[in-house]
């Protein structure tokens, strides 16, 4: 009974996920990732169902209108950027 009700909505939730894919392939993809806007329809299909797992996540990107992928924040980037944004001074012997 819980297995039928789980894959029932996980049916609705990729059906929606469909729904949302194709115009988001079709249009919405260049939208959000200005490298994605050269993509040849191969990749447009190759992204549908990437995209009916995540339409949430895209759509809220699609509607709120951000253009460039999230940059990636770990402990190593934030390193770096400290590394870069102090000066070097010099060892003395």
């Amino acid at each position: 009974m819980i297995a039928a009700a789980f894959l029932i909505l996980l049916g609705i939730y990729l059906a929606c996920g469909l729904v949302f894919a194709v115009p988001f392939a079709l249009v919405g993809v260049r939208r959000i990732d200005p490298h994605a806007a050269q993509g040849s329809w191969g990749f447009r299909l190759l992204i549908i169902p990437g995209t009916m797992a995540f339409w949430p996540l895209l759509l809220l990107r699609w509607t709120k209108g951000i253009h460039e992928p999230p940059e990636e924040d770990n402990a190593h980037r934030r390193a770096a950027a400290a590394r870069h944004a102090s000066p070097v001074t010099p060892h003395s012997s």
